[in-house]
C-alpha cells in the first residue's frame, strides 16, 4: 500500500506476466537519458507525471467500466502463484486474522455451523469482524477482496435474533416457488445485515430415502418440485437480466451469492447413509439428481458445492468427468466450484491419509476453491509443490482463479469490499417474521381429520372450557427449528428469539379459554382433569448430517407414550415436528387429527393460525409417508409403492377427499389420484385377506 507520509509518493511497481518487477520511475529515467541525454529537470518531471498517469493502463482490473473478462485477464496476468493459490483457499474464521489474510493472500473465509464472533452477537459485531478480515485482504499488493460465506440455509440461521424459516422439506410441501423466492429475498437482506455477501444455499438434493440425516434439507423426493424451488436463487441473487448468458453468474447489488449443493447425487446414497455411495445408472443420475442443477445454472447461480458422497464408487470430490466434464463443460457453468468442509480430505479413507494426493485429485477434478478450513498452510504448501512439479497445471490454477474472480467482480466486491450497518435493521425484521409465518401456514399438511368424513375435528374452536397442550415439542423453540439453527446440530429451548407453538396457541384462543401445558402427563393427571380437547406436539430431536442418519425413524421418547396417554383420555390433534416422515401408523387410530408441521422455524404462530381455522390447510406431501421403515427406500412410482400417505397427499378442511393441487406438476394430478386409489384398494384387499 502507498504510504501517505512519503513525499513525493512513488508509483507501484509494474508487474510483468513473468513476475519481473520494473519500477515506473526508474524505467522512465532510463528512457529519458537514452532519448534525451541533456533533458531538463522540468522535462523529466513531465515524463514522470506521464508515467504516473499511465498507471490506469496497468490497472484495468480496478476499472468497473471494463468488461469482466478484461478485468479477469488483467488481474490474472499480475498475480504470482502464491497469490493465485491464496485465492483458492477458504479458511474458518476461528483461524483467520488480518495478518493471515495479508500474508497468505487468502481468498475466502467462512463461519462453520455455530461459529460466531460472540454469543448473541449483534449485526455491528458481525460487520466489524468481517471488515477486519477484509482490511487484511485489501492490504495485499493487489488488494483483492476476500469473500465471506455462511450456511444461511433457512434464514441467516447462525445469527441470534435472525428470522428462521421452515426447513426445505416444509417449503417443498407448499408447492409455492414465489414464496420461496420471497424467502430468498428476505434471507439475502438478513445475511447482508451481518456484512456477509455469500451463503452456502440452496441445497437442491433430491432425497430418495428419509433415513438420510440431511433429508430435511431437500425440498422433495421429486426432482420437478426441487427444480421449481430453485427460484430461491432469484431471491438470494436477484432477477437475472434479459438475454443474460447461460452459465454466467449473476449477483445484483445488495444481494448475496448463492451456492447450489451438493453436486451431485447426495440424496440418493445407498440406504440413506450420509456421504455414502449413490449406485445409479446414467439415466437415473441425469433424470433424477441432475435436473435441479440445470435450473440453478440458468438462474445464474454463482457457485456450486461438491458432495461428500460417491457416484458408483467414485468420490465426487475427485470426479473429473462430472465436475469438469459435465458441470463445467456440458452445462457451461462459469461460476466457481467449491469443496465441502474438509471435502478433499475425505477423498481418501481414512480421511487425510494422503493429503497431498487429495489436493491433487480435488483440484484436478475441477474444484476451484477448497474449504480447507483449518490447516491452510499445509494446503498452500502442497498445492504450490504440485504446481511446481507440473502435477497440477498452471492452466488449471488460472481457470480456478478466473472463476473465483468472475464471481467477485460480478458481485461488485472490488468496488464495495467493506460492509456497513445500513442493513442492520433487516435482521429479524417484522415483515420477515410475517413471511416466515406465512411459510409455516402453507407448509402444514393435514394427514387425518376425524375418524369419519362427517366428523371432522379441525379446525379447533377458540372458545373452550379448558385445553390441554402436551408433548416435548410444544414449548421448545430449538426443537421446532431443527438442525442448522444457531448451532450446527441445533439446540433445545430458547436458542433465539421466536414464538413456540405453545405460546402461539395461548395467543390465539379466547381470553377466557384456559390453556394447560403438561409435557408428558400421566394417567392420573388425565383422570383428575377435564379437557375439551388436547393438542399433542411431538417429533424428532434436532440433528444435522451424519448424526441424523436413522434406521428407525421413531418419534423422540416419551412422545409415543404421550400420544397414548393423552389421546386415550380425550379427543386430540397430534402435530408432528420432524425433518421427514416418521413412524406414526401404530398411533393413528388413537387420534382425531394428524398434522405434519415439519421443522417450522421461529414463527410457531403459523401452526396455530391453521389449527384454529384462521387459514386453511393447503400443504401437500413432498415426500412419501411410509407405513414401516422396512419399506424404505420407497418413492412415488416404485413397483412396491404402498404408503401410509402417498406423495402429494394433503387434506383440506371441510373436504373428505385429499387435495392434490401441484402434487408433481399440473399434468400429473390424475396420475397421483390413480396411485392414491390403487394404494387404498391394495390396503383394503390386504386387510380383507
Amino acid at each position: 500500500m502507498r504510504q501517505s507520509n512519503q513525499s513525493p509518493a512513488r508509483p507501484p511497481p509494474l508487474i510483468r506476466a513473468e513476475g519481473r518487477q520494473v519500477d515506473h520511475a526508474e524505467e522512465t529515467l532510463r528512457f529519458s537519458e537514452m532519448v534525451c541525454p541533456n533533458v531538463s529537470w522540468g522535462c523529466l518531471l513531465l515524463l514522470l507525471c506521464f508515467a504516473w498517469t499511465g498507471d490506469a493502463e496497468y490497472m484495468k482490473y480496478k476499472d468497473p467500466k471494463q468488461p469482466v473478462n478484461t478485468r479477469i485477464k488483467d488481474l490474472i496476468g499480475r498475480m504470482t502463484l502464491a497469490e493465485k493459490i491464496g485465492q483458492m483457499t477458504q479458511i474458518e474464521r476461528s483461524v483467520a486474522s488480518a495478518d493471515v489474510m495479508k500474508n497468505y493472500f487468502i481468498g475466502s473465509i467462512l463461519s462453520g455451523g455455530g461459529s460466531v464472533p460472540a454469543p448473541q452477537a449483534t449485526p455491528a459485531m458481525w460487520v466489524n469482524m468481517v471488515n477486519e478480515f477484509q482490511k487484511g485482504a485489501l492490504a495485499t499488493r493487489l488488494g483483492i477482496p476476500m469473500i465471506y460465506g455462511i450456511d444461511a440455509v433457512h434464514g441467516n440461521n447462525n445469527v441470534y435474533n435472525a428470522t428462521i424459516f421452515p426447513h426445505n422439506v416444509g417449503l417443498g410441501a407448499t408447492r409455492d416457488p414465489d414464496l420461496v423466492k420471497r424467502i430468498g429475498e428476505a434471507t439475502a437482506l438478513e445475511v447482508r445485515a451481518t456484512g456477509i455477501p455469500y451463503t452456502f444455499a440452496p441445497c437442491i438434493a433430491v432425497c430418495r430415502d428419509p433415513r438420510w440425516g440431511r433429508c430435511y434439507e431437500s425440498y422433495s423426493e421429486d426432482h420437478k418440485i426441487v427444480q421449481q424451488m430453485t427460484d430461491i436463487i432469484l431471491g438470494l441473487q436477484g432477477e437475472i437480466p434479459v438475454n443474460h448468458t447461460k452459465g454466467i453468474p449473476y449477483v445484483a447489488k445488495n444481494k448475496v451469492a448463492a451456492c447450489a449443493k451438493h453436486f451431485v447425487g447426495d440424496g440418493g446414497t445407498h440406504n440413506g447413509i450420509n456421504e455414502n455411495n449413490t449406485i445409479i445408472d446414467v439415466h437415473g443420475l441425469l433424470g433424477i439428481h441432475m435436473p435441479p442443477y440445470y435450473d440453478s445454472i440458468i438462474k445464474g447461480v454463482a457457485t456450486v458445492m461438491v458432495s461428500y458422497s460417491s457416484v458408483n464408487g467414485e468420490k465426487m470430490h475427485a470426479n473429473h468427468d462430472l465436475v469438469t466434464g459435465y458441470l463445467k463443460s456440458k452445462l457451461r457453468f462459469r461460476g466457481f466450484v467449491i469443496s465441502d468442509w474438509l471435502g478433499i480430505d475425505r477423498i481418501t479413507s481414512p480421511a487425510g491419509a494422503n493429503y497431498t494426493y487429495s489436493v491433487q485429485a480435488g483440484i484436478n477434478a475441477g474444484i476451484d476453491m477448497v474449504m480447507v478450513p483449518f490447516n491452510y498452510t499445509e494446503f498452500i504448501e502442497d498445492a504450490t509443490s504440485l504446481v511446481n512439479k507440473r502435477i497440477i497445471s498452471m492452466s488449471r490454477i488460472d481457470d480456478a482463479v478466473s472463476r473465483i474472480l468472475r464471481v467477485k467482480f460480478t458481485m461488485g466486491l472490488f468496488e464495495n469490499p467493506l460492509a456497513d450497518l445500513s442493513f442492520a435493521d433487516q435482521l429479524g425484521k417484522k415483515e420477515h417474521r410475517e413471511l416466515a409465518r406465512e411459510a409455516v401456514r402453507k407448509s402444514l399438511v393435514l394427514l387425518k381429520n376425524g375418524n369419519t368424513p362427517n366428523q371432522q375435528f379441525l379446525p379447533l374452536p377458540k372458545k373452550a372450557s379448558k385445553i390441554l397442550v402436551a408433548g416435548s415439542h410444544a414449548s421448545n423453540l430449538g426443537y421446532q427449528c431443527g438442525g442448522w439453527s444457531i448451532q450446527w446440530m441445533g439446540g433445545s429451548g430458547d436458542i433465539t428469539a421466536g414464538t413456540t407453538i405453545l405460546d402461539a396457541i395461548k395467543s390465539t384462543v379466547g381470553d377466557a379459554t384456559p390453556v394447560v401445558y403438561s409435557e408428558n402427563p400421566d394417567d392420573s393427571f388425565m383422570k383428575n382433569n377435564e379437557f375439551s380437547f388436547a393438542i399433542v406436539v411431538v417429533g424428532e430431536p434436532p440433528y444435522a448430517e451424519t448424526v441424523g442418519d436413522n434406521t428407525d425413524l421413531t418419534i423422540l421418547d416419551p412422545g409415543p407414550d404421550t400420544i397414548r396417554t393423552v389421546c386415550s383420555a380425550v379427543k386430540c390433534a397430534v402435530v408432528v415436528v420432524s425433518g421427514r416422515p416418521v413412524v406414526i401408523e401404530p398411533y393413528l387410530p388413537l387420534m382425531e387429527a394428524l398434522v405434519a408441521a415439519w421443522l417450522p422455524g421461529t414463527e410457531g404462530q403459523g401452526v396455530a393460525d391453521v389449527l384454529f381455522g384462521d387459514y386453511g390447510f393447503t400443504g401437500k406431501l413432498s415426500r412419501t409417508w411410509f407405513k414401516s421403515v422396512d419399506q424404505l427406500p420407497m418413492n412415488f412410482g416404485d413397483p412396491h409403492y404402498d404408503p401410509l400417505f402417498p406423495f402429494g397427499f394433503g387434506l383440506a378442511v371441510n373436504s373428505s377427499q385429499p387435495g392434490f393441487s401441484g402434487a408433481r406438476s399440473r399434468g400429473d394430478k390424475k396420475e397421483i389420484r390413480v396411485w392414491a386409489v390403487l394404494s387404498l384398494l391394495l390396503s383394503m384387499m390386504l386387510a380383507w385377506a
